[in-house]
């Protein structure tokens, strides 16, 4: 059957598919002993030979599995970490080989995802779909009505502006308050900057709900897998 390089090497357990284009295009994949490096190529999983970093690349029947993790601070959502940072994949004590989905901070906590679904993955990770995140936010000082209304509008972040935004101010104490946060967007640290945008930094973040998944009482540091309800919502999204 035909089907795309970087769909291939994500059914193998090789990286997620995103991270399987960044392979290609920097020339570690091979298919019958030539070099590729376009995204759009597509292969015979039956005939040919795809090599990553020389080696053979099989597909094998797998097992999905689908994984919510309670994120700690301190932890980097990639595999592998220039500074030798603990990553995620380390608190998942599963025999499948499984990816974030998407990123969370190296300083924010909660929910994350983790799976070996190369498809699933591809599409909670693509823009079109703006899948609601939600966040629960510790702010340096308390938006008034202006800022609050400025962040549902969309703020500008790194010159782009971002999709319009929810903000409720839960609690409010001398320096500080708390915030419900969500955003439909998944941009590099973008809670963090539509908050400066707003001259009310964050102290602290953490995520609570992906779409209608909620974190819920899970303690930090700990996973659990989902049930066949919730991953029926998230292939149904």
């Amino acid at each position: 059957m035909q089907v795309r390089l970087q769909k291939y090497l994500a059914d193998a357990g090789i990286a997620s598919r995103r991270k399987a284009e960044e392979l290609i295009q920097r020339g570690k994949v091979s298919v019958n002993g030539t070099v590729v490096t376009e995204l759009g190529t597509k292969i015979d999983d039956k005939t040919d030979t795809v090599r990553y970093n020389g080696k053979i690349v099989k597909l094998e029947s797998k097992k999905y599995v689908y994984i919510m993790l309670n994120k700690p601070e301190g932890f980097v959502t990639t595999v592998k970490d220039q500074f030798n940072r603990p990553a995620v994949t380390d608190l998942v004590k599963v025999k499948e080989r499984v990816f974030p989905v998407g990123r969370l901070d190296y300083d924010t906590s909660g929910l994350l995802l983790l799976t070996n679904d190369g498809d699933l993955t591809y599409k909670l990770t693509h823009p079109k779909h703006e899948i609601e995140k939600t966040y629960i936010a510790k702010l340096f000082g308390t938006p008034d009505v202006n800022d609050i209304n400025k962040f549902k509008r969309g703020v500008h972040v790194d010159g782009r502006k971002t999709l319009p935004a929810k903000i409720e101010i839960l609690e409010k104490e001398e320096k500080y308050c708390y915030a419900k946060i969500t955003i439909k967007e998944g941009r590099n640290r973008q809670v963090r900057k539509m908050c400066e945008a707003i001259k009310h930094p964050v102290a602290m973040l953490q995520r609570v709900a992906t779409g209608e998944l909620e974190l819920g009482d899970l303690p930090k540091g700990k996973f659990r897998h989902l049930t066949d309800k919730e991953v029926r919502y998230l292939k149904n999204l």
